[in-house]
């Protein structure tokens, strides 16, 4: 995990607009480095660090004596550079997964490059020989990028769009910020003067189709064609193993943030017994937060005492959580409702550990969710058909809402964050399966999910098979509610006549309620007029409710209720 930044074709002052990319230094809190481009200079590259794979040669921009021209600033891991290096031959100068990229593009182009990556990353690759500039981002967008592109061919990229919305151009006050859209690569041609003209935006990779790189994949061919229940569930179980076996790449202490529900709980348990078969040294460090005596904290301590971790509970109060709201929606750049409630927890434990210990690269559940069906309105979905497109639109969407907060909140805090749920090889098998197969079954969501692991005892009984519980609310008690929390507190702070004009002074977007409102006006605060970022707010399908949270809903129960 780190921060790219990279203007081409800027009209002002560099050592001015420099200034714009330490906005991200807290994802790279290790080294930095800015270098202009040789023989172009209104261009350059700046680049924070975390060190995570090869600590003496992981400076960036990376550029290799074989290919002089190449310039390469990039975000992620690239889990599979060892088998690539193996099947094509490459000489690697350096232990840097992202060198990786260089010999792609050398041997086979930036299609190529793009579709054979396995892992997840956000790149700004400059080839100064034939004068091309190429954007690209992961499938889900697990890794960040924005950029800026004005008429007149000035370009700007960042991982964070508060590194670019304060750069200097001569032809508009506010160039206008957008993000980069995952699973895309862009190019665009460098003219001498530093400028740039777009040529082509392509989608090189749908989330429903095996992946490029699935053929030099560490996972032989699995038995496919076949819907037989156990083939399935065996299939579910080697894939995601294998999901989390391969991100296990990195010489910084890994970690785990552990709910207590299926997902972070599956993922702990999983490393944990692959970190044993590995021989790793150090006791793996699980991470929970909550409220005194919320489900989530009981429910993660039993995990943690059933696989063995070193565990770890953060405990806060509602003080707490409310004085961080305004820092965790300017680390976001967003004011979705959903959004910001969940952040503020996992914002405050990746605080913690980043005080606290030293574990630096962590394990989390994102994307189950949306994959597997795993939100509680699915079980009013009026088909299977329709549960699996809005399943497909939920992982479509995921860079503007989970995967936004899972990555904002931890690189807010120097982490480096790791979805094994969101791996391409097992999201592209989960989808291929019958859409019957993976709804709701007997009351309970994910069932597929539970079933494939029911035999394993990688989990107690009763956390495999326990509801789902937003993490936003699990973090709180039965009795009430985070975001009842929240609601008491905002009631105070926006009068009733705000909310009332709230559409005239909003149009776009307009709050609905007061904690809307609140959120949207720290939004504009920090981020004026750029409201477009968010298209819209993150709500249930198929149940009448005004609010987010499982906990309106009539089919959520709690333990404590049943």
């Amino acid at each position: 995990m780190c921060g790219i930044w990279a203007l081409f074709g800027s009209d002002e002052c560099l050592s001015v607009q420099c200034l714009s990319a330490m906005k991200i230094a807290h994802r790279g809190p290790d080294a930095f480095r800015f270098e202009n481009v040789n023989g172009f200079t209104n261009c350059c590259f700046g680049f924070h660090r975390l060190a995570v794979v090869d600590q003496l040669y992981g400076m960036q921009p990376i550029r290799v004596k074989k290919f002089p021209y190449l310039w390469l600033c990039y975000n992620g891991e690239i889990y599979n550079f060892k088998q690539l290096q193996k099947q094509f031959g490459f000489e690697y100068q350096t232990l840097v997964d992202g060198e990786v990229i260089l010999h792609l593009y050398n041997k086979g182009g930036i299609e190529q490059t793009a579709s054979m990556l396995d892992g997840v990353f956000a790149f700004i690759l400059l080839d100064t020989a034939n004068r091309k500039v190429f954007l690209a981002r992961d499938t889900y967008g697990v890794r960040p990028l924005f950029k800026v592109l004005t008429d007149d061919g000035f370009l700007g990229v960042c991982s964070e769009a508060k590194g670019l919305i304060n750069l200097k151009h001569s032809e508009s006050l506010f160039p206008k910020v957008e993000p980069f859209l995952p699973g895309h690569y862009e190019v665009l041609d460098l003219k001498p003067s530093g400028k740039v003209a777009s040529v082509e935006l392509v989608k090189f990779h749908s989330y429903k189709d095996e992946p490029l790189h699935a053929a030099c994949d560490t996972v032989e061919n699995l038995p496919s064609g076949s819907f037989d229940l156990e083939t399935v569930k065996s299939n579910i179980r080697i894939l995601f193993e294998n999901a989390v076996r391969k991100r296990l790449m990195a010489h910084r202490r890994i970690g785990c943030l552990l709910s207590g529900g299926l997902d972070s709980s599956l993922v702990a348990a999983i490393l944990l017994k692959l970190m044993k078969e590995m021989n790793i040294n150090y006791p793996l460090q699980t991470f929970a937060i909550g409220m005194e005596n919320s489900p989530d904290l009981l429910a993660a301590r039993k995990v943690a005492a059933h696989i063995g971790s070193e565990h770890h509970e953060v405990i806060f109060n509602s003080e707490e959580g409310i004085q961080a709201i305004e820092e965790v929606i300017f680390s976001l750049e967003t004011y979705d409702i959903t959004t910001v409630r969940a952040s503020i927890g996992m914002y405050l434990v990746s605080k913690y550990i980043r005080k606290k210990t030293d574990s630096v690269v962590i394990f989390s559940g994102e994307g189950s969710d949306e994959l597997t069906q795993g939100y509680i309105y699915f079980h009013k979905a009026p088909s299977p058909e329709e549960a699996a497109e809005e399943s497909e639109r939920l992982l479509k969407e995921l860079y503007m809402f989970d995967v936004l907060r899972a990555d904002r909140t931890t690189a807010a805090h120097g982490l480096e964050l790791r979805v094994p749920f969101l791996d391409h090889r097992f999201t592209s098998y989960y989808l291929s399966l019958p859409a019957e197969m993976r709804t709701p079954k007997n009351g309970i969501e994910k069932y597929l999910l539970r079933q494939s692991f029911e035999d394993s005892n990688l989990l107690p009984k009763e956390i495999l098979w326990r509801p789902k519980e937003a993490f936003s609310d699990g973090i709180t008690s039965v009795k009430k509610s985070w975001f009842s929390i929240l609601q008491d507190y905002i009631d105070q702070q926006v009068d009733d006549l705000l909310l009332e004009k709230a559409a005239e002074k909003y149009p776009f977007n307009p709050p609905k309620t007061k904690e809307s409102y609140y959120y949207r006006q720290i939004f504009e605060k920090h981020y004026p007029g750029r409201s477009s970022w968010l298209p819209h707010y993150w709500m249930p399908r198929w149940v009448k409710t005004a609010d987010p949270s499982a906990r309106t809903l009539k089919h959520y129960k709690s333990a404590a209720q049943e």
